[in-house]
């Protein structure tokens, strides 16, 4: 009999759209964005009520989750510029190291995936790298949107390219520069 993790979530309101933040017992698991598909990020262990009711418990009380809106809030209104909020993240091993190098980007910065891949060990996986970042399901507490193309110009973004720009450009001014 395998074990099924409990996943539990809640939605906050944000400049950049209603987001859903879930959480194990372990650490954030995702902040998803209200568009996303369910094959970009696959929360495939979920809790299970024994019968076939399965599914993602909603939870506001739950101090990982409490925890993690509450930093995100301060990130919105521009008091918090990195995060310590515990993560589960789930992934290949590759996009594993794509996001924890995702989390070396300094607030307020934009790398592209190429200096992303060189950080990494490897220019030449660029592409890998931009699939691995497309596929993170942590959005914005691991900054995904801080990587831009070789050229600078914004490129993909799950949460979309208005949210993308709205981040880069509030991270601008709270950091009190220009990024692209």
């Amino acid at each position: 009999m395998s074990t099924q993790t409990v996943l539990r979530s809640t939605t906050m309101t944000s400049p950049v759209g209603e987001l859903t933040v879930v959480a194990s017992s372990a650490g954030v698991r995702a902040v998803l964005w209200p568009l996303d598909g369910p094959d970009r990020v696959r929360l495939t262990e979920v809790e299970s009520s024994g019968g076939s009711d399965a599914g993602i418990a909603t939870d506001r009380r739950d101090e990982i989750l409490a925890a993690a809106v509450d930093q995100l809030e301060d990130y919105f209104r521009g008091e918090r510029t990195a995060f310590d909020v515990p993560l589960d993240a789930h992934g290949t091993g590759f996009q594993l190291d794509a996001w924890r190098a995702l989390q070396t980007i300094a607030f307020g910065t934009t790398i592209s995936y190429g200096e992303q891949a060189d950080r990494m060990g490897d220019k030449r996986k660029a592409r890998a790298v931009g699939a691995a970042n497309g596929r993170n399901p942590i959005s914005i507490i691991v900054p995904c949107h801080r990587v831009v193309g070789s050229t600078g110009a914004l490129t993909g973004f799950a949460g979309g390219m208005d949210a993308k720009r709205w981040l880069l450009d509030h991270e601008s001014r709270v950091a009190g520069h220009t990024l692209v």
